[in-house]
């Protein structure tokens, strides 16, 4: 018996096998009314005639056509087809494969913002056709590299590139590689089909591995003469065939290794008729079977509470509609489509994208499957939240809410409540900063029954802190200057965050002048400059100051106010014993009771008054003790007049 491999992808892509579905959809609803499909709606002769004799005639323009309803083929038409129908007033069921409908959006949006299109396929397939016709008919088609080379393009526009989705991926790549050297500005966009691309690697393996090989799909089907191309390097041994007639089988022997595959426009019963053969199985009659039943024995069977995956068709009011080979098209509800609220779906999945969702109701009452994605990230979210809790391991969330006591993070699609007390080592008034960050924090308490999990801060903040207050001492020096951030203030002084560590700089040195509260020099969130004055490590304290030591107005003091000088100052405070004068911020002098006035002075407030300006003598100068001796006395004596010569 001979050695018989299909390929896994073989046959019906889901683009193709969901426009064959719609179309039986309506013929089995429809009530007698004209229904079309414009254009082949597959590449597949046998199908055509199939749909054909249930009543969908193909049209190939709209000429004379007034009613009914027209079914899109899956290889999608240009926009001037919807525009028609719309005017004409017609139904239109749109079985354009989701994969060439996300081209159509690219190509449209970017030839609305003035770039020249590029299309890398075949001009006279329907698909490029249907491309084309979203940018008014004015697209580059390439197909080969030497239409590349041979373009003449304008290095001064802006292209958008884009590929028929069965297109030949290293083609694709080698036309790529000559536009780059042309130096044009493109924007490209890889849209072949997944599917294709897998189909093509598998016919690739197998046809490495086979003594013949077989490739099963119409004439006219692009994507199968690629498969031919392709297996035909690997095996010179391959055949092209329609359906089991066109195979000569006096052609394969017995001990044959023989290899299968399938266009995506090749039926399934066509492809089980040429298996069963090839296989040379007994007792297996090949039954006639219609199409509409092979279709229906293809689909995949679902319950509620299925894990699965799907393919987005699309994306309408932020609901997302997906194919999941079964024979109604499943639905995720806005609400349904992830735990954070602020996702958006139409940013997060486009049509042709693959998508894994839990089925939550095989039919919601409108013949629709109800689908959940939030759901799973709720089990796998719950599943890593678990783990981070057994495991005492940090994890990543995002801030979406502030509530009443605390903060809510969302870890991958959970919400985890984390309490004010807990959001940080310290208390912090104004939590609404958090909000839209991303937090690191341990899970510190699970109830999974009761969807309790709380997230604490708290512990990582303090290690956090520990660890770089443990790197700064051992860096910091005194008499070093160090930037930093003021991060409190109080009535004596201010606390300077200096990487993690805060530092104190007392109001004495906030100055070398006078000052009365630390705002009015400082203010939260400044970044400064200061200089470090002690480091306590046993302690964990930094004193800090501001002032520059070499601009200490006292080193100058002795030159500036000389001894018998008359300087102006201000009074700044009284004492019992007298009155001090600032000469400059930083610099006070004393004038001793018995130096105010000429005359006895009971109290110093009898004379002198807080920021009255005077002039006073300078009669002593101390700067290493920063004491000046002062007199107002002396000051206000006249000058006595020198005598007169005889």
């Amino acid at each position: 018996m001979s050695n018989v491999t299909l390929a896994a992808s073989a046959g019906f892509c889901f683009g193709v096998k969901r426009a064959i579905e719609m179309a039986y959809a309506e013929i089995e609803k429809n009530n007698g009314a004209p229904l079309y499909s414009y254009g082949p709606l597959i590449h597949n002769k046998e199908v055509t005639r199939d749909l054909d004799e249930k009543g969908l005639h193909i049209i190939e323009d709209l000429e004379g056509v007034h009613e009914g309803t027209v079914v899109i083929r899956s290889h999608g038409v240009g926009k001037f087809l919807y525009d028609a129908l719309e005017e004409k007033g017609m139904r239109m069921v749109d079985g354009t494969c989701p994969f060439v409908k996300k081209i159509h959006t690219i190509v449209n949006e970017a030839w609305n913002q003035g770039k020249s299109i590029i299309i890398a396929g075949d001009g006279k397939h329907p698909e490029v056709q249907g491309i084309n016709g979203w940018c008014g008919n004015t697209a580059i088609i390439l197909e080969s590299p030497e239409e590349a080379k041979a373009a003449v393009l304008d290095t001064e526009k802006d292209y958008a590139v884009v590929v028929q989705t069965t297109f030949r991926q290293s083609k694709f790549d080698d036309m790529l590689a000559i536009l780059r050297q042309k130096g044009l500005k493109m924007e490209i966009s890889q849209t072949i089909c997944s599917a294709t691309e897998k189909r093509q690697k598998e016919a690739m393996e197998l046809s490495q591995n086979v003594d013949k090989m077989i490739v099963i799909g119409d004439k006219k089907s692009s994507n199968t003469q690629k498969l031919v191309e392709i297996c035909k390097k690997n095996c010179e041994n391959t055949v092209h065939i329609e359906t089991i007639c066109d195979l000569v089988l006096k052609t394969f022997k017995k001990d044959d290794r023989i290899g299968i595959t399938a266009g995506a426009s090749t039926p399934p019963a066509i492809i089980k008729e040429v298996v069963v053969t090839m296989s040379e199985i007994e007792n297996v009659n090949v039954e006639e079977v219609s199409f509409e039943q092979m279709l229906e024995d293809s689909l995949v069977t679902l319950h509620t509470g299925d894990v699965v995956k799907g393919t987005v068709i699309q994306v309408v009011g932020e609901e997302v509609s997906v194919n999941l080979g079964f024979k109604s098209d499943g639905v995720i509800p806005r609400g349904e489509f992830s735990r954070d609220t602020t996702v958006v779906p139409s940013q997060v999945v486009q049509p042709g994208d693959e998508i894994e969702v839990f089925v939550v109701r095989v039919n919601d009452g409108d013949g629709n499957v109800l689908l959940s994605r939030k759901r799973i990230e709720e089990q796998k979210g719950m599943e890593d939240i678990e783990k981070a809790f057994n495991e005492k391991t940090v994890v990543t969330g995002t801030v979406t809410d502030v509530v009443k006591g605390g903060l809510i993070a969302v870890v991958n699609g959970v919400r985890v409540f984390i309490p004010s007390s807990q959001v940080s080592n310290r208390f912090i008034e104004d939590l609404s900063v958090f909000k839209g960050q991303e937090l690191e924090f341990n899970i510190i308490e699970m109830d999974r029954v009761k969807r309790r999990i709380i997230g604490g801060r708290k512990d990582l903040v303090e290690k956090e802190i520990a660890a770089k207050k443990a790197a700064l001492f051992e860096t910091i020096a005194v008499g070093s200057k160090i930037a930093g951030t003021v991060s409190r203030l109080t009535d004596f002084g201010a606390f300077v965050d200096l990487g993690g560590v805060d530092g104190l700089i007392h109001i004495s040195e906030m100055s070398w002048g006078r000052i009365s509260n630390p705002r009015e020099v400082l203010k939260e969130g400044q970044e400064v400059e200061v200089f470090v004055l002690d480091v306590d490590k046993e302690k964990g304290k930094i004193s800090l100051s501001l002032k520059d030591a070499d601009k200490n107005p006292w080193k100058l003091a002795a030159d500036k106010y000389a001894v018998g000088s008359i300087v102006e100052g201000k009074v700044v405070r009284m004492v019992p014993f007298g009155a001090f004068v600032e000469l400059e911020p930083g610099v006070d002098g004393l004038v001793h009771i018995s130096q105010i006035a000429n005359k006895h002075v009971v109290k110093p407030e009898d004379e002198l008054k807080v920021g009255e300006i005077i002039n006073v003598k300078v009669l002593e100068v101390n700067s290493d003790q920063k004491k000046i001796s002062l007199s107002k006395r002396q000051a206000d004596a006249p000058v006595e007049e020198a005598p007169a010569a005889e």
